[in-house]
Parts: structure tokens; sequence; C-alpha cells
């Protein structure tokens, strides 16, 4: 069913004359931690910790739900390493000028969102002039169903901002030594975020309260303004902004990577597997990835988006890890032990993800309880990512057809 020359392609090599001309192996492990922490952190933070604070009402329940969601982006990092308008038009046309000047842009971009954040947190911190405490209870209401719901769906924006981190995975192709430095950035990059997450939250409940924080749209910018005026309300929203474009700039380098993996195993229209000759990058793909993203862009608004793809994101993310149950039952079965190489190219297939079968489970346990709170408290906007993903069953069988 799949080409059986492809792996090969993207190693950089003919299968049979030894010739260079695939996809370029040019990135280590600093430009995977780039690559993980630009796919997780853009404008969300900025954002979902006021749509977290309308869920759950206390300092406790706000912190909790993203610690309780840093440690599922963990989970899911473990795993994904182990299975390894105008705006878009620029990004688009960088990636075309091959993976190291987008990586390069995504690092300067990265680096950028580091110092915005930052200045957001001491702002909270240091300089509020009437910072709220943050005693008081630990629950809003008693222990219950009720609110196991509002937590599952506090989950939801919680997890939309720590989405991203499977992405880097896609440039595996890329990375010198990927087995080495796609788990080494993952780990890296979550963890850095999730840091970073809780100082954001941690600022904006001191700036703003608990009842503050859930009562406005935009927390950066109240926060910022509370502590430098006018201007800082203004420094904030350029902040947001580059870490929107450092957001797309990472899908941009990221996704396009996957149409082209299709395309070369025959699953997709064949042009879309064309790499440029001189910059060895997948331009064709990249190029249909921005127009897919500028017609998203377009068709809803902020939180409309923001459920399709959780609703959606979390059902591959479950499954994806309810494989590696599948993959060591039948290394187990062929009487290998899960470490043990098994030839797949230059490449050792083994499933060694901290603390499996317990992380593996509690993740997918996860996923489920956030896609069931998501589709419950948001059935339309649900029903609509779920369509999208229905759409492409027919889609599926019929380039099946064509290469079976």
């Amino acid at each position: 069913m799949t080409d059986p020359n492809a792996d090969a392609r993207r190693r950089d090599v003919s299968p049979t004359t030894g010739e260079n001309y695939g996809l370029a192996r040019r990135l280590g492990v600093f430009d995977a931690t780039m690559i993980v922490m630009g796919g997780i952190v853009g404008s969300g933070i900025f954002i979902n910790p006021s749509v977290v604070a309308r869920q759950v009402h206390t300092p406790f329940l706000i912190l909790g739900a993203w610690l309780a969601g840093g440690a599922v982006a963990v989970a899911g990092a473990f795993v994904y390493a182990d299975v390894a308008a105008a705006t878009l038009a620029l990004l688009t046309a960088v990636n075309c000028l091959g993976v190291r000047a987008g990586s390069n842009a995504q690092s300067l971009l990265m680096v950028l969102k580091i110092l915005a954040i930052a200045a957001l947190i001491l702002c909270g911190l240091l300089f509020v002039a009437e910072p709220h405490a943050l005693s008081g209870p630990l629950l809003d209401r008693p222990a219950s169903t009720d609110l196991l719901v509002g937590f599952g769906a506090a989950m939801t924006p919680v997890m939309f901002a720590y989405g991203g981190w499977q992405t880097a995975s896609f440039v595996a192709g890329e990375m010198r030594e990927p087995r080495r430095d796609l788990p080494r950035g993952l780990l890296v990059g979550v963890c850095g975020v999730i840091l970073l997450y809780a100082l954001v939250n941690f600022a904006c409940l001191r700036a703003l309260g608990a009842g503050g924080l859930a009562a406005t749209k935009t927390p950066a910018s109240e926060v910022m303004r509370l502590a430098l005026g006018p201007r800082g309300a203004a420094l904030i929203a350029v902040g947001i902004a580059v870490s929107t474009l450092g957001f797309l700039s990472q899908s941009m380098l990221t996704a396009p990577r996957v149409y082209f993996a299709m395309a070369e195993d025959g699953l997709f229209f064949r042009g879309v597997a064309r790499l440029s000759a001189r910059t060895r990058a997948p331009v064709a793909a990249i190029a249909l990835q921005g127009a897919l993203a500028a017609v998203i862009a377009v068709s809803g608004t902020y939180e409309q988006i923001l459920n399709y793809v959780v609703s959606v994101d979390f059902i591959w993310f479950g499954l994806t890890a309810a494989s590696l149950f599948v993959f060591r039952s039948h290394l187990q079965a062929r009487g290998k032990d899960v470490d043990e190489s098994d030839a797949v190219g230059d490449s050792r297939v083994g499933f060694r993800v901290p603390g499996h079968p317990f992380t593996t489970a509690l993740f997918v346990a996860a996923c489920a309880l956030i896609v069931a709170a998501t589709i419950y408290k948001y059935p339309s906007n649900s029903a609509v990512g779920l369509a999208i993903v229905a759409s492409g069953v027919p889609v599926y069988f019929l380039w099946r057809g064509r290469v079976t």
C-alpha cells in the first residue's frame, strides 16, 4: 500500500544510487525544542486564562487546570516522541526557502514570544499597585458531577493552549539525530511551556483576582494596563501579534511535511510531494497549507475554531497513544523485547515511554474526558469539527482503492 522507496527518499538518499535528493537533515535538539514550544505557545495563553476562570472560579482550580493540562501534554509528548491572508503568504514563502530558513524564523519568533510572556509575568507580579491575595476556598462548589463537568470544560481551552507538542514529529525526517533529539526537544519544550503558563496564570490571578480574570476577555491586556497604563496594553498587543505569528510560522514549517509524506506514499496527489530543486523544501505542500490556513482563518470566531480543533484533535491523540498497546502486543507476540531493535531503514523501533503503561493509559483517559466534556459543553461547534473529519472517510477509501 505504500511506496517502498519513500522512506529512503525522506532519509536524503536514493535507494539504488545513494544520490542525495530527499528532505535535508539540518535540524538538531535546539530546533526541535523551539518547534515544540512554538507549536504550543500562540495567542491562547494571553486569552484562555479568562475562559478557564469562567468555568472554575478559585485560584486552586484555575492553576490546577493548567497544571493538569501540562501533565497531559507531557504524557502526550512522550507518546509522540516515541511514535515518531498576507502573514500566511509570507510564512509560506519563508518555509519554501528551506527547512533551515523556516526553522530560523521559528526560533526567532519563539524568543520574541518568551520575551512578551516574561514582560507579562513581571508586570503582573511586580508592578500592579493593588495585587489580589490567592487565599480562599479550594473549590467553588461541592465535589460533584457538576464540578467534574466544569473542570472538564475548563480543560478545553487549557488543552488548546497546550496543543502542538506533536507537530515536532512531523519534521523528524529533517533532523540529524531524530531518535535522540526529538524526545529531548519534546520534553524540554513541553516542560518549559508548563513553567511559562503556570507563571502567567499566577501573575493574572495576582493582578486581577479570580473574579476579575473571569470577567475580562483580554486578561493579558488588562494586567499590562493595570501595571503600565495604556502603553502597557499596547505593548502586550504587539506581543500577542508576535506570538500568533510565531504559532503560524511553526504550523507552516511542520504541517506540510505530513502532506508531503502522504503524497510520497501514494496516499495523496503526487504533485504535493514535489521538492524545490534548490532548497529541497516541499514547496507544493507548503503552498497547500498556506491556502487551507487562510480559508480557516476567515471561517469563524476564535472560540468556534477552538472547539472545532479540540473536539477532534484529542480523539486522534488518544488513538495514537492507544496504538502503543497494540504495537507492544505485536512485538511480544513476535517474541521481541520492546527495547529490541527492529530495522526500518536506519531507525530503531522500540516503545520506551517513561511510566508505560500507566502514563499512556492516563493520557488516553484524559483525552477521552476532554473530548466528552467538549462535546457536552459545545455540541454545535464540536459537531462541525466531527463532520469535517467524517467527510474524509469516503476520501480515504477512494485513495486506498487507488494504491491497492
